[in-house]
């Protein structure tokens, strides 16, 4: 099972992403426009990982240009960061903010903000393009912006959710950034 979806997660998002957003009129309907926003963050998540990760493109990129040819992000870390790091916390967010708090759908906006900063850092610093850099800027930077927006209107949305969320995020990102850093060493 783990290999079959080490192998054939991509399959995921490439059936997931038409479906979910095709059911965005129905959720329209059944939720508020802020909730609305949370769930988007998942078949853009999903349409990113397209452009990121079809032909191998995002891990042999950064083995290649980041870890100086060594595998330092092999297709296991792909799997587990992109199934567990994006689609159980987007999963979780809009769980959480529909059941309990709005503050919850942060991680969601959060984790497009942060990636699309990761990818624009990445091509400034670089001077080239990286997979996943359109859809993060085409995608994640209005899609996260509204959902900030939105989110941080809602009542019992202040400082200390706003924090929480881009903390967490900002962790995430960060080990996988070490275990990169580590395995390229």
């Amino acid at each position: 099972m783990i290999r079959m979806l080490r192998d054939h997660w991509l399959i995921g998002a490439l059936i997931g992403a038409p479906l979910l957003l095709a059911m965005a009129p129905v959720q329209q309907v059944v939720m508020p426009p802020w909730l609305l926003w949370v769930f988007l963050a998942q078949p853009l998540y999903m349409m990113h990982q397209l452009e990121e990760h079809v032909g191998d493109r995002f891990r042999l990129f950064v083995n290649q240009r980041l870890a100086g040819g060594k595998e330092a992000l092999t297709p296991t870390a792909v799997a587990v960061i992109n199934i567990g790091g994006v689609w159980i916390v987007n999963a979780v967010a809009l769980l959480l903010a529909a059941t309990h708090h709005p503050g919850w759908g942060l991680l969601a906006a959060y984790l497009m903000v942060v990636n699309a900063g990761t990818h624009i850092v990445a091509a400034v610093k670089l001077k080239a393009y990286n997979p996943g850099l359109v859809s993060a800027v085409l995608l994640f930077l209005p899609a996260g912006l509204a959902t900030l927006i939105l989110v941080s209107g809602q009542p019992g949305v202040g400082f200390v959710e706003h924090l929480g969320a881009l903390l967490f995020i900002l962790a995430l990102h960060a080990i996988i950034v070490l275990h990169v850093t580590r395995r390229s060493t």
